[in-house]
């Protein structure tokens, strides 16, 4: 069994439940492993993990998180605007199919749609979530930089002037916020990084 069949049988374990499909995981992991994606990947979805593992002890239903975790992404394409709705919609039928209560379909259907990151006020469990989802904005630098070039990479239909310019604009969207990280836990570790990488960023789009 190898380390991320073994996660993904955990998750279910901690949430009571049995994954309805075996053939589930493959489905996901397909996903992930989508060619017209390069940052959105499975190495997005390891490097989320690692920094869950940071924040698992905080969280009220750590397993709801894991789930939302492993779906947060699974839908993707640059072009459409409902990947979260789409995303979150599929784990929610995942866990009714798998004996869930409406409530914690509905818990974790609501996390995967605090990735969005349109809702700074996000509290408890979404806030654990979504600093999980942006942890990528506090890695090391040779790291950062080699995520702004997927980034570009999955806009690489976009000319250049517009891409720079409105990468441009989330990036300051970003950095315009009181905080970037939610929990004092990343905020603490994380925030002057991120701060210096999308300062750097910027700067290097002008």
């Amino acid at each position: 069994m190898t380390p991320t069949t073994q996660r993904w049988d955990l998750t279910w374990k901690q949430l009571g439940l049995v994954c309805p499909d075996p053939r589930l995981l493959e489905s996901v992991l397909s996903h992930y492993r989508e060619p017209h994606r390069h940052y959105h990947t499975l190495q997005h979805l390891e490097e989320c993990f690692a920094k869950w593992d940071e924040l698992r002890a905080e969280s009220s239903y750590p397993g709801e998180v894991e789930l939302a975790l492993w779906f947060h992404d699974v839908i993707y394409d640059v072009k459409r605007h409902d990947n979260e709705e789409k995303s979150a919609e599929w784990a929610r039928r995942c866990l009714v199919d798998a004996g869930a209560s409406e409530e914690m379909a509905q818990r974790v259907h609501a996390l995967v749609m605090a990735t969005r990151h349109h809702q700074p006020g996000v509290e408890g469990d979404a806030s654990l979530l979504v600093d999980v989802d942006l942890s990528i904005l506090a890695a090391p630098p040779n790291r950062f930089e080699e995520y702004e070039r997927q980034i570009r990479a999955e806009y690489d239909y976009v000319p250049l002037a517009l891409f720079r310019q409105e990468r441009k604009k989330i990036l300051q969207g970003f950095l315009n916020r009181p905080r970037i990280y939610r929990t004092k836990t990343f905020f603490e570790r994380y925030e002057a990084t991120a701060r210096k990488n999308l300062e750097r960023a910027i700067e290097a789009s002008v």
